[in-house]
């Protein structure tokens, strides 16, 4: 499904909804057994006369879905076993319980009866592991759409090197057809579907319910009528880059053509879209500040101990911005004062020897990056946006790599849909990875993909991924 214009897949949006039906009956099932045990006080009688009842248990499935999904519960690459699923639900529990209660604190109209919340905990984690155990070990084909692929040539071929399980989440390919005789065959003749009739009558001989159209040369023969009548029988018909798209979260930059930005549904940037992501920046950081300034204050201690007396523990470093032009990104200071002595900008490699014992631990959790909470409100960066680089990087990878340059069009963020979708990139091969998440992002910007990447990017700083 397409929220916001950000592509949810249906097995895993109706996860979603299942559990936050089993964490909303938990806590219906809490209070109707507090209420067996003859201990209903006049306050939750009202509540159930008033129907407020299912604000708490609402706010509840709200607070514990999220909380799940910073505990990257809810990522569509998802590739865990049963023990790591497990331990990622216990932490979630665990976790939710201490927010809940700084909300019971904050805000005591949603608070639950002691004996009520832990019914609600237990039950519900008893459910949600007994829900993921039957989706770890069940396939239901039903929710998956079968699909037929017109081509057979090297856009065909990068299809069906789609082999990872979470590539392939809601598709069933069920075949290739092969439209013109003068394209170079790369895939396999078994996987090949002879058309002996028209397009349509293979359609339904398949029961295809999607045709993604992959043909290296449309200009060589593209049999529009048959494609236009398919459609208009309710088959739907996709582009391979909105094929990829969808399945990756990722525009691929070798199906891409100019004409694909100039008339695509996206890549717009309102008044309104900037308005309300300014305030979203302005309100996110200011409340983050607050939160961290005595984190803030002991990194500050940590470098200077190891420094051994008074040192420069953030620096400031040129990067690009919008529109191309620089500012001065802050940072804590995580490498050695003379990293770069000889003045030449280098790539932060694995295990980098320039990094302190402290660096490394602030780069693993993210703690780094703090200051650049004052880069946001200056309105240098957003919150949420591709990542900025260095100049000496820009100038080559614009060089090297098709449309990068067009990241360049929103302002850069603390972190990002490459971010938290892509590891800590330190080659031209990993720029151009990168980018092409950031194309999606670019793309498909809505304040609803914004709070997504926000709130997994503590699955990022929770599991150490990427970080160097």
């Amino acid at each position: 499904y397409r929220i916001f214009k950000h592509y949810i897949p249906k097995s895993l949006l109706m996860l979603g909804l299942a559990e936050a039906l089993i964490l909303m009956v938990s806590v219906y099932l809490g209070v109707t057994l507090h209420m067996l045990e003859g201990q209903t006080s006049s306050s939750l009688a009202l509540d159930g006369e008033h129907n407020g009842l299912i604000f708490k248990a609402a706010s509840f499935a709200l607070v514990m879905l999220a909380v799940m999904m910073a505990m990257g519960l809810y990522q569509r690459d998802l590739r865990d076993g049963p023990k790591a699923i497990m331990l990622r639900i216990g932490l979630s529990f665990s976790l939710g319980m201490l927010v809940m209660g700084g909300m019971f604190y904050l805000l005591p109209q949603f608070m639950l009866a002691g004996n009520v919340f832990a019914v609600a905990l237990l039950s519900s984690f008893f459910g949600i592991a007994s829900c993921r155990f039957l989706c770890f070990h069940t396939t239901d084909n039903r929710l998956k759409r079968n699909v037929l692929v017109l081509g057979a040539g090297e856009r065909a071929q990068q299809i069906d090197k789609l082999r990872r399980r979470t590539d392939q989440t809601g598709v069933s390919i069920s075949g290739y057809v092969r439209l013109q005789e003068t394209e170079t065959q790369l895939i396999d003749d078994e996987k090949l579907v002879v058309q002996e009739g028209s397009l349509m009558e293979l359609v339904e001989k398949l029961e295809i319910d999607e045709i993604v159209v992959a043909l290296d040369d449309r200009r060589k023969g593209l049999p529009v009528d048959q494609i236009l009548e398919c459609k208009m029988r309710g088959v739907k018909i996709l582009q391979v880059t909105d094929f990829y798209e969808r399945q990756l979260g990722k525009i691929r930059l070798d199906s891409l053509h100019p004409s694909n930005f100039v008339y695509s549904d996206g890549f717009s940037q309102a008044a309104f879209k900037s308005g309300s992501k300014r305030v979203l920046d302005l309100v996110v950081s200011l409340g983050m500040l607050v939160a961290v300034l005595p984190l803030m204050a002991l990194t500050v201690v940590a470098i200077m101990i190891e420094s051994g007396g008074l040192c420069s523990f953030v620096y400031r470093q040129e990067r690009v911005g919008k529109n191309g032009k620089t500012f001065n990104v802050l940072k804590f200071r995580s490498m050695c004062e003379d990293a770069e002595k000889n003045g030449v900008a280098q790539w932060a490699v694995k295990n980098d020897s320039r990094v302190t014992r402290v660096g490394s631990f602030i780069r693993k959790t993210r703690i780094d990056e703090l200051p650049q909470l004052f880069n946001v409100l200056k309105g240098d960066m957003s919150f949420v946006g591709p990542r900025p680089e260095r100049p000496q990087f820009v100038k080559e990878l614009s060089e090297e790599i098709p449309y990068y340059n067009l990241r360049h069009h929103v302002k850069p963020g603390i972190t990002g849909w490459a971010q938290i979708c892509y590891p800590y990139g330190s080659s031209v091969n990993d720029s151009m990875e990168k980018l092409q998440y950031d194309l999606y992002y670019l793309k498909n910007y809505s304040m609803f993909l914004d709070l997504t990447i926000l709130v997994q990017t503590a699955t990022v700083i929770l599991w150490g991924k990427g970080a160097r």
